[in-house]
């Protein structure tokens, strides 16, 4: 039984931290160029020489992400780039261009490679092809069954790995090649700047009728054609075990550190669960449900993994989250009369109950018994964004614990 490799996006040195604390035994990262999520924070070169040493002090390692499509005009930069990234040392590069690729082979010949799910990687012989040239993993295709992906592993050499996403948004388009954005907006998805057009609400024009707007309607709020139900694979851990897969991928290079130590921590819990002792497992998979929701979700399917994606792996009326929980801040530091430090995500205020998310699996209620700013002043709430201050929840709190607020906790949690 192959030991699956958890690999948890981060979008910032301190979403980093948080993935690695929680669960993560990778972590993949992008810089401030040539990734394909551009208009995420992303990390200059100076933040991923300290994240990468953070990661390696915690056990875990760091990919760096150079999957876009290039045009002759990144070449020269693209050289630059990856000797800067030769000097810093991630664990490996992740590519989806065949140009690229060779660029990054030529001058970095001793770095492991990881070819990216744009690469359309559907098939052993893509695999094969992947692993002559030097690659030393394939990222699936969203499009393979589970059925297909243990054919793949059991033609492709052993030593060869095979990453797949588990968890996360879904694409619209094939395996991400996505030209809307760009036709729309003259933002290229491919070049790391779309604009999600996957999530807006659409309308149908007839050619000989220019100008005359007839909506598409599922009920009285219209629909939205394109827009995917988030995948969640928590309850097939066994399954994507036996099909071979080496790398369980989380999406979401985007998203807040709630939603990293959410997913991280829960997927950690479900694989070591599974990896113990299967019954114990099978018997907290409704536990594992509750957990997962306690992030922003779009609903929830198994996409293409027990075959094609149909109509009911879409949400036709509305283009929003689920929410169960919102994000405070991350516990960091002491002020000098010993009280814990956080820089505000979202307004809360003395009195209320919230809750301590801990990275070994606690979650702890805590009433807000007082609140300073950095002068030493008391506050009745943290109205300004970003603002510095310490609080007194009357417990213990470590640097690193995650501070969230439940917002509506009667809605279960969907399972497609």
């Amino acid at each position: 039984m192959r030991t699956p490799e958890l690999l948890v996006p981060a979008s910032s040195l301190e979403v980093l931290r948080t993935a690695c604390l929680f669960g993560a035994d990778a972590v993949y990262i992008g810089g401030q160029v040539y990734s394909l999520r551009a208009k995420s924070k992303n990390f200059s070169l100076e933040e991923m020489k300290e994240g990468i040493a953070f990661a390696h002090a915690h056990g875990v390692r760091v990919y760096v992400t150079a999957n876009i499509f290039a045009h002759n005009g990144d070449l020269p930069g693209l050289r630059e780039y990856f000797m800067q990234l030769g000097q810093i040392r991630p664990d490996a590069l992740l590519i989806s261009d065949p140009g690229v690729f060779s660029i990054a082979r030529s001058l970095l010949p001793d770095m492991e490679i990881h070819i990216s799910t744009q690469a359309n990687n559907t098939n052993s012989e893509t695999y094969r092809f992947w692993y002559r040239l030097g690659a030393k993993r394939v990222v699936a295709a969203r499009e393979l069954s589970l059925a297909e992906l243990k054919q793949i592993r059991a033609d492709i050499p052993e030593d060869m790995e095979i990453e797949a996403f588990v968890h996360g948004a879904m694409c619209i388009s094939y395996s991400g090649r996505c030209l809307l954005s760009n036709y729309f907006t003259g933002r290229d998805a491919n070049r790391g700047a779309c604009t999600h057009p996957c999530r807006w609400k659409y309308a149908v024009m007839e050619e000989t009728r220019p100008g005359q707007y007839l909506p598409v309607y599922e009920n009285e709020r219209g629909t939205y054609i394109f827009n995917s139900k988030d995948l969640c694979m928590i309850e097939h851990i066994p399954e994507m075990i036996d099909a071979g897969i080496d790398s369980f991928k989380i999406e979401g290079r985007m998203k807040t550190a709630l939603y990293v130590a959410v997913t991280a921590r829960t997927y950690r819990q479900a694989i070591d669960d599974y990896l113990k002792d299967s019954a114990l497992y099978k018997s907290r998979i409704p536990y594992y449900l509750d957990q997962i929701s306690r992030c922003t979700y779009r609903e929830f399917t198994t996409g293409f993994f027990f075959g094609r994606a149909d109509e009911n792996s879409q949400i036709y009326d509305s283009n929003t989250y689920e929410k169960g929980y919102t994000f405070l801040g991350i516990i960091q530091g002491r002020n000098a009369a010993g009280m814990a430090g956080l820089t505000q995500k979202n307004k809360f205020s003395v009195g209320e109950t919230i809750e301590v998310m801990k990275p070994d699996g606690r979650d702890i209620p805590a009433l807000v018994r007082g609140m300073w700013d950095e002068d030493g002043n008391p506050m009745e709430s943290c109205p300004h964004p970003q603002q510095r201050f310490f609080v007194d929840l009357g417990l213990e709190l470590e640097d690193e614990d995650l501070l969230r607020r439940a917002e509506n906790r009667d809605k279960e949690p969907r399972q497609d």
